[in-house]
């Protein structure tokens, strides 16, 4: 009898087809974007999401507030002066004499002067306030960046899937068709029409699932660019993961220049001069003022000259409230900080350690599973010529080939996931 249309239908597939050793780029014959959209790449992916991401643009439109308090702090003094005039029209009546008439004026300038060196932790407060906002712009940045390069390889990757999964259909329905006309002819029995049909059935469910969570994360990601899920092009790029470029021991010295943990810092710092401020408030300012001014009749004007010191009595509002506030929020800054320093270390180990076993199972489903079950279809279609394994075992050996590319899709997808995870919470590359 000569082999059977399913067992030469379902080898001939796995064997020619694309990327079954490794996984490159493809494109989705189900429910595919408009052909007239230009291919959607990473980078601009990662430029378009930085343009458009509320975030980040909310951070940045708080710089100029940030700036301004930085610049008001930098003046000289913080209170201005103040200028007093005072013009004066009296009335004397004299005894027997007409009533006088004079125009007396007075002018007088003053200044508040701290006493408690309240500009200088002014100033301190203001300039670690826009340097932890400028860091935390970049940390958006990164997040920014993270996110959407994990949702683009994730989008790629079911790409891939549903590509997988339409091939796998149409292999199935057409091994179908043939079974079904052999057994009308004869040649074939009802175990094998009911084995073909069911797989065609589990590959059309396999289908829908894919498509159903390709359409999920396109909108994940189109909402990350600031589009609806039909705008968004295809992904194009590739899931074989690059050389790293770095290890662990570089990761660990770049955690001091990870922007997350850098813009704690100038917030605890900026906490810790802004608790000083309002205890150095309690000091009561000294306000200076010179006055000059004429008086008197018109025949004996008087020139005076006045020099004033006014300083308040810190009797009983001692500011405790202020102090009060700026405490807790210098130690939530100081509590905040040492548990973000804590937290992205161990976080680093953790990615680290998942990242490099996630590495070796790319590489073993590459190197030792794969080309397994390429050895095994071929086999198997010399046994099933032979007539030593019936359906059933073909049917075992070719979903097991259908599975094994699944788990290495899916495992490029964790991979890059984590590896964009672990960048994020390292810092890394420096910048």
């Amino acid at each position: 009898m000569q082999p059977k249309t399913l067992a030469l239908a379902c080898t001939l597939f796995f064997l020619s087809a694309p990327g079954f050793g490794q996984v490159t780029q493809v494109v989705s014959v189900t429910d595919a974007p408009a052909t007239d959209l230009a291919p959607l790449t990473l980078p601009e992916a990662l430029v378009r999401a930085a343009l458009a991401n509320p975030s980040l643009r909310t951070k940045q439109a708080q710089l100029a507030a940030a700036e301004g308090f930085n610049t008001d702090a930098k003046s000289l003094l913080f209170n201005n002066p103040q200028l007093s005039l005072d013009k004066t029209r009296r009335v004397v009546p004299q005894v027997g004499m007409s009533t006088e008439r004079r125009n007396e004026w007075n002018g007088g300038l003053s200044q508040a002067f701290e006493t408690g060196g309240q500009g200088g932790f002014r100033r301190e407060t203001a300039a670690s306030a826009l340097e932890a906002l400028r860091y935390e712009i970049v940390d958006t940045q990164r997040q920014i960046r993270s996110d959407v390069s994990a949702r683009f390889y994730r989008v790629l990757a079911l790409q891939q899937r549903v590509d997988l999964e339409a091939q796998a259909l149409k292999l199935f329905n057409d091994a179908a068709a043939a079974v079904q006309k052999r057994r009308s002819a004869g040649e074939d029995t009802k175990l094998d029409a009911n084995v073909a049909l069911v797989e065609a059935e589990r590959a059309r469910n396999q289908l829908a699932q894919a498509q159903e969570q390709l359409n999920e994360e396109r909108n994940e990601l189109a909402a990350r660019l600031q589009l609806v899920g039909s705008a968004l092009p295809q992904a194009q790029g590739e899931l074989t993961p690059q050389a790293m470029g770095f290890a662990l021991n570089d990761l660990s010295n770049s955690l001091d220049a990870q922007p997350r943990l850098l813009a704690l810092a100038a917030r605890e710092k900026s906490a810790n001069a802004r608790y000083r401020l309002e205890r150095a408030s309690v000091y009561p300012d000294v306000t200076v003022g010179v006055n000059a001014g004429r008086e008197g009749s018109s025949v004996a004007r008087e020139r005076l000259t006045t020099i004033s010191v006014t300083v308040p009595l810190p009797l009983f509002k001692r500011n405790a409230t202020g102090i009060g506030q700026a405490s807790s929020e210098a130690t939530h800054a100081q509590i905040e900080r040492e548990a973000a320093q804590r937290d992205v270390r161990a976080n680093v180990a953790s990615l680290w350690s998942r990242l490099s076993s996630q590495e070796q199972r790319v590489r073993r489903l590459q190197e030792v599973v794969l080309p397994a079950l390429t050895e095994n279809l071929s086999l198997s279609v010399k046994s099933r010529q032979a007539g030593q394994i019936g359906l059933l075992e073909l049917i075992v050996v070719n979903r097991q080939a259908l599975d094994a590319r699944r788990d290495l899709i899916e495992a490029l997808s964790e991979y890059h996931s984590t590896r964009a995870a672990l960048e994020l919470e390292a810092g890394w590359p420096k910048e």
